[in-house]
This record gives C-alpha cells, structure tokens and sequence, in this order.
C-alpha cells in the first residue's frame, strides 16, 4: 500500500491540512481585527510560516491515531485534522524562532519571518533597527504560533478525555524541543560537540518532536495507552533520528534549488551536527590540516568555493556513508519494530511508506 494510491491520497492530506490551517487563521483574524493593521500584518506573517513542506508531523499524527483506531466517523475525522495542523503550528514555531537563532535568511525559496519584517521596516522608512524589529517580530510570531498550536488542538473537537492525554504529550514535546534547541545553541557557542553530544541534541531538537511525538499525539487522540505509546516509540524515535540524519546530509550537500536553501547553509551557521562530529573524527587522525580547516571554518562567512572545500574535506573523512549506513540501520530497526506493533495492518502499511518518504527524500 504506497503513499498516494487508493489507500491514502498523501497530496489531498495535505491540502486538508493546509485548509484546516488557513480556517484557523481567518478565525485568529477576526479576534485580531480590532487591533489594527499591523495585527493583520502578523497574521498573514502567520500564514506565510505554515505554507509549504510535506506536512509530515501532521501525517504522523494522523498515522498515529488511526494505528489505534481504525474506523473513525466522518466527525471525528475533521476534529483529527484541526488536531493535526496544530503540529504544523507548533513547527512553524520552531522554525520562526530556529530562523532568527540561526541568522538565516531563506526558508522554503523564501525570505526567513524575521528578514521579511526587516524588510518591511526598512521599505517604510521606520524609526530604529530594522533587524531589531525583525528579530523582535519574529519571536513574538514564534510565540504566537505556539500558542495557537495548544489552543488548536484544545478545541479541535474531540473528547475532553483524549484531548486532555495527547495535551500532556504535547507539553512533553514542546519541553523537549525548546531544551533541545538550547542545547544546539550551547554546544555552537562552545564550538565542540562529539558524536554523543550530537546525537542527544538531533534527538531532542528534532527526532522526537518530528515523528515519535506527533504519533504519540495521534494514538492519545484515539484512546490509545502508555503500552501502544511505547510500541510506536520503537517505530517513531529510530526513524526520527534517521530523518535528522539525513536533513543533516541535506544541510551540506543539498541542492539549494530542491532545498529552499543556500549551499551549505549549516556550515555557514556552524551546526555542530553528527555529520560534522563524524568528519571531525575521521580528519582528525588522517588529516589535521583538513580538521582544523572544518573546524575554524564552521559558522564563518563562506563563498562558493569554500562551501565546495568543505564538501570534498567531509567527503574525504568517509563520515557521509557512515551517516549513510546509520540511516540504513535506523530505519530498519524501525520497521522492525512497526511490523511486531500492536497495530492496525493497513495503517501499518502507510507508516512504512512514510518511513521511507522521510529518509530518502531530497528536501
């Protein structure tokens, strides 16, 4: 059963979520209206963070919910959707918030919630710091959308009784992605971080907000306990990993015309990722010259050919087919443990798909 044929229509999942997303706006700007135009202008900044991207923690979440639950009526359907567009609110928070800790200025082909605010206020001529009122405009959408994600999803329609459950797991994820986060920005500023550190913060910052969490939201929603939780935990964490993994592959070697964003963009920011920690130890021994380079290279002002430079020096460190190999054995641990999962065939079938969609895509 693939992903897009008569089981599951991936394509019209998503443009139901994005539906369910822009309903929800267009009530958050009639609360917004007697605030004024710039409220609006924050609404449609709102809007602009949630266009785009395969909606893959909205598809967990669904996935995860009918795991448990394998007939759901018509009703409970649409209270699934606003449930699952409140995980693409939750992750256009991050993003909104990740753009400004990073400095960057593209996201999806288009410019960063904070660069476009800058822009705004330097097309109108404004008092200030333009980059200050962007970064200040894009932290409060960050908050804002965070916000909205937690009311979303109180009010998407389903029982108090499930509802009040796949809450508490969204707390715990919201927990862990925030702590995550700073744990990213801690090792950058430290400027070290070993294979280990690399991996706790891939896990917290991404692995499980993007996949194990969502799946616990969705089987929460449908009555499903802490022992189904767990059983897809041994689907949902090693998978998360791998497709970190493999947004770390893309964060170097990317295509910028695919990825939305500009070649080499995590050494430019200095992410400290697996990727990186891996080269760092395979140069280190064979190569110090190259190590060093890597490494007083990373989170620097790079042209094109130093962005090239360092492609060839990873490349050369052989860390790239062991992040390759590490995606290969996840997954697999992965669908292992799907396949032993208490759970319903045919949504068995759609999260293999899924785990496949994730870990071999180009963007």
């Amino acid at each position: 059963m693939a992903i897009g044929d008569g089981a599951w229509d991936a394509a019209a999942f998503r443009e139901r979520v994005d539906a369910t997303l822009a309903a929800f706006l267009d009530e958050q700007a009639r609360v917004l209206a007697p605030l004024g135009p710039d409220a609006a202008r924050l609404n449609e900044r709102a809007r602009a963070a949630v266009v785009g991207g395969k909606k893959f923690r909205a598809a967990f979440c669904h996935w995860g919910y009918r795991a448990v639950r394998t007939e759901p009526s018509s009703t409970e359907l649409a209270a699934l959707d606003r449930a699952c567009a409140a995980l693409e609110l939750l992750h256009a928070s991050a993003l909104a918030h990740d753009d400004v800790m990073d400095a960057s200025d593209t996201r999806r082909g288009h410019p960063t919630t904070h660069r476009a605010l800058e822009a705004e206020h330097r097309a109108a001529s404004w008092r200030g710091d333009p980059e200050q009122y962007g970064t200040a405009g894009a932290i409060l959408l960050g908050d804002l959308l965070q916000g909205w994600a937690d009311e979303l999803l109180r009010r998407c329609g389903l029982g108090w009784d499930v509802v009040g459950p796949a809450l508490q797991v969204f707390d715990a994820c919201r927990t862990e992605v925030i702590a995550g986060q700073f744990l990213d920005v801690s090792v950058q500023a430290r400027g070290h971080a070993d294979v280990e550190a690399a991996m706790t913060v891939l896990r917290y910052k991404s692995a499980k907000y993007s996949i194990e969490r969502p799946l616990h939201v969705g089987a929460a929603l449908a009555g499903g306990d802490a022992s189904t939780r767990e059983a897809l935990s041994g689907f949902g964490l090693p998978l998360g990993e791998a497709f970190q993994l493999r947004d770390d592959l893309l964060g170097v070697f990317g295509d910028p015309a695919t990825t939305g964003k500009p070649a080499g963009d995590d050494l430019v920011e200095g992410k400290r990722t697996v990727l990186v920690a891996l080269a760092l130890d395979g140069l280190a021994g064979s190569a110090p010259d190259d190590a060093a380079l890597l490494d007083r290279s990373l989170g620097t002002a790079l042209t094109e050919a130093d962005v090239a430079r360092l492609r060839a020096v990873i490349e050369a460190s052989g860390a790239p087919a062991h992040v390759e190999a590490a995606i290969t054995g996840l997954a697999e641990r992965a669908l292992e443990a799907l396949d032993a999962a208490p759970v319903d065939p045919a949504a068995r079938d759609v999260l293999r798909g899924l785990a496949s969609a994730v870990t071999q895509r180009a963007v």
